[in-house]
């Protein structure tokens, strides 16, 4: 009997695709439309082959809200993106038409709260991440560790919110109008 070796890196590079299309089909469907079946079919893999890389759904489903919240972060919010840039991205009909694309805690933040709880921390920490990064672009001079600011919080959830209500109005101008109303009432 011949053992099949893979290549250094394999099993990681395979939980990788896992997370990112379990981040991608979670926010655009909701955390409970997703099932691991489909999923592993969706990227060409068996559904047995899904327990060698997460002891269960709620650990996929924790790790795929880490990654999401740290591609926007990274996409969105990084230190290389100025605030009106990050504003206009965040706050605009791209981000409410594909939320797979978009922020985690906008596409499912209410969902998380009622979620077990390695998926109710991964949400924690990726609404304090966010929260963080928004006081950093508010005060760029202001780094290390510290309590965001009450501007930061009210930006964040600001935007937070008004993505949340473009996307529940079924209405195309009311929905900008809602993501304009969120952008002038902070400095860009």
């Amino acid at each position: 009997m011949t053992i099949m070796r893979y290549p250094p890196g394999h099993k990681e590079a395979v939980r990788e695709r896992i997370v990112d299309a379990a981040a991608s089909s979670l926010r655009e469907h909701g955390l409970s439309a997703v099932s691991i079946p489909a999923l592993m079919k969706s990227i060409g893999l068996t559904h047995g082959g899904f327990y060698a890389h997460f002891e269960s759904r709620d650990e996929l489903v924790a790790s795929a809200v880490e990654a999401a919240g740290a591609r926007t972060a990274q996409d969105v919010l990084g230190d290389q993106v100025p605030l009106a840039e990050a504003l206009r991205v965040y706050l605009s009909q791209e981000h409410v038409a594909h939320p797979e694309l978009g922020c985690v805690v906008a596409a499912l933040g209410s969902d998380g709260a009622r979620q077990a709880k390695p998926v109710r921390r991964a949400f924690a920490n990726v609404t304090k991440r966010l929260l963080s990064l928004v006081d950093r672009k508010l005060h760029p001079r202001s780094r290390g560790a510290r309590e965001p600011s009450d501007e930061a919080l009210r930006l964040a959830s600001t935007m937070v919110g008004a993505v949340i209500l473009a996307r529940l109005v079924n209405d195309p101008a009311l929905a900008q109008r809602l993501l304009s109303a969120a952008q002038p009432a902070f400095p860009t």
